[in-house]
């Protein structure tokens, strides 16, 4: 299947020096889905509903400001790699081409509708993510921001004091608080400014109850849950409990499944891959592949390498984080470790994650075994 159905003419295409005030009335009067922008005529980026809606900066704004960069995508390519170049492009909408004229847009969710019926196939359990971070329902909003940051994740389940599950707060939460003109009335009606934000509870900026899926129930049934709701993740709990956290399930994990293929060479997912300047992904794909082969016992069903940006640097090179997740036949595996520059980053946490396969239960090691890529979704 490829997107040539399911990509959208309903975008608007604004200059890189169009203010933001302008952008919003235009994109509210047509309605669109998206924006492209562009400098001197040639594609530069785009701007999600969601990023404009929640955008703080002032209306002289230029949109260059706000626009996120994401891959140029062919109107005829297959569903699959579009996937593939929406989540390693740590993107949600991206353009879509008909040779060397821009047709329009693509977003993850035509995608997750468009395959909706074939989610059948696989379950949470398949793709949810297990090492969860969490948070104290009395911790600081501040903590809170700290957290999401530094993990490169979009939400966090919140834990009372008796260990079980009480709500989960969203970049989504914070940012419709920070950007509200009118003070928040909400649990503990608390008031105050931006700064005053940083020192609340998480309790008062949570949302509760969470919505949730289970492990054994399909993926298409979780996301539906996700469009009912208008949320992005679901908080994985045991079928028969709500306070005990198993994982999270996000749409980004369901378009990570599709890229899963049969073939013997790897499939490893990379996101921001722009932050790769002195490896290749092919690079990448290699040195993954040596540490898993190793291990006897073990079947990679699905690789998943991410890299993040920090602000400080070394004599011009940032500090990167790294972290590459498996999914295998014994279980999700991860590693992860800092550097400046992505190459450094990215071998210290291959040494992490070595370490980690070690200490799975029953894997042995085995110079000669080659280790395969196994999927549970049906052709599309």
């Amino acid at each position: 299947m490829d997107i040539a159905d399911i990509a959208t003419p309903d975008f608007v295409e604004v200059d890189a020096d169009k203010r933001l005030g302008k952008v919003r009335s235009i994109f509210e009067r047509e309605n669109s889905r998206g924006i492209v922008v562009t400098e001197d005529g040639d594609y530069v980026g785009v701007i999600g509903q969601k990023q404009l809606v929640r955008s703080r900066m002032e209306d002289d704004t230029k949109a260059s400001a706000v626009m996120k960069s994401a891959p140029r995508i062919d109107r005829h390519e297959d569903i699959r790699e579009a996937a593939r170049m929406l989540v390693e492009g740590d993107t949600r909408i991206a353009p879509v081409y008909e040779g060397e004229k821009l047709y329009g847009i693509i977003t993850g969710n035509d995608i997750l509708e468009a395959v909706l019926e074939n989610l059948d196939a696989i379950t949470v359990d398949d793709i949810l993510t297990e090492d969860v971070v969490t948070i104290g329902e009395k911790s600081h909003v501040g903590q809170a921001i700290n957290l999401l940051r530094e993990n490169g994740v979009s939400r966090l389940p919140v834990i009372g004091d008796d260990g079980k599950l009480t709500g989960v707060l969203t970049t989504h939460d914070i940012i419709e608080f920070s950007v509200r003109n009118t003070d928040r009335q909400g649990r503990g009606d608390r008031r105050g400014d931006i700064d005053r934000m940083l020192d609340l509870p998480v309790y008062d900026l949570m949302s509760s109850p969470v919505i949730a899926a289970s492990p054994g129930e399909t993926v298409r049934e979780a996301v539906e849950r996700m469009f009912e709701n208008d949320i992005e993740g679901l908080i994985v709990t045991p079928t028969e409990s709500d306070s005990e956290v198993l994982g999270i399930v996000t749409k980004t994990d369901v378009l990570r499944a599709l890229t899963f293929t049969e073939e013997e060479r790897m499939d490893v997912q990379i996101t921001n891959i722009g932050l790769l300047e002195t490896l290749t992904r092919d690079e990448v794909v290699d040195s993954i592949t040596k540490v898993v082969d190793k291990y006897q016992e073990m079947q990679v069903h699905h690789a998943h390498v991410r890299f993040h940006e920090h602000k400080e640097k070394l004599r011009g090179t940032p500090l990167i984080q790294s972290q590459v997740r498996l999914r295998t036949s014994h279980g999700q595996v991860a590693g992860s470790g800092e550097g400046y520059g992505a190459e450094h980053a990215f071998h210290v946490a291959l040494d992490k994650l070595e370490r980690n396969v070690l200490e799975l239960k029953g894997v042995n090691a085995d110079e000669k075994y080659q280790g395969q890529v196994m999927r549970k979704l049906g052709d599309l």
